[in-house]
């Protein structure tokens, strides 16, 4: 997914330069959303009329942002090894990646447009990937073999998104937050996890 709407490929610098802004605009949207284009291009470091330039107009930003979001949503889950990965190491890498993604890049996330057909093809693809992880781990013992799988995955997405509203400030609380989200998934509210 290219990072603005273009049709050929940016130079090395104004992918940097792109890449700069959208994350400035993710800090400054996501503390202010009605923060202006100037307001971003000072907290990218940039001028406006660069901001200006790469993107024409606020909306246009937002939606570049929206996309960049799903991108990096669809790789933290590819980066896990959903498919090839031991089921429980892929789920917790799944979860911690995810809760990365979502705490990071919250409003970008807030912001997807769901009814564009890149963010609906992303979705589908992370949800295929969802259910063969599920399945992976019900064969593998790690749910009942009478789970209804597709009640456990809406579950799983709820307790991410509910964990996602942390703040975790370390990478090792951030390992603790995932493995908490897998822990009640897998063994529920208030029970110890299984030895």
């Amino acid at each position: 997914m290219a990072l603005p709407a273009s049709t050929k490929p940016l130079r090395a610098d104004a992918e940097r330069t792109v890449r700069t802004i959208l994350e400035a605009a993710e800090r400054v949207l996501s503390a202010n959303p009605a923060a202006t284009m100037e307001q971003i291009a000072e907290a990218a470091g940039v001028a406006r009329t660069t901001v200006h330039r790469r993107f024409a107009s606020r909306e246009a930003l937002i939606t570049a942002l929206a996309a960049w979001a799903t991108q990096r949503f669809h790789d933290a889950v590819e980066a896990a090894r959903p498919d090839t990965a031991p089921p429980a190491v892929a789920l917790h890498q799944v979860t911690a990646n995810v809760l990365r993604v979502k705490i990071g890049w919250g409003f970008a996330m807030g912001a997807l447009p769901t009814d564009a057909p890149e963010v609906a093809r992303v979705h589908a693809d992370v949800l295929d990937q969802c259910e063969r992880l599920f399945a992976r781990a019900r064969d593998a013992g790690l749910l009942p073999v009478d789970t209804d799988l597709d009640w456990a995955r809406r579950v799983y997405y709820a307790l991410i998104h509910e964990a996602a509203s942390q703040s975790p400030d370390t990478d090792a609380a951030m390992d603790a937050l995932a493995s908490r989200v897998v822990d009640t998934l897998l063994h529920g509210v208030g029970k110890p996890a299984a030895s």
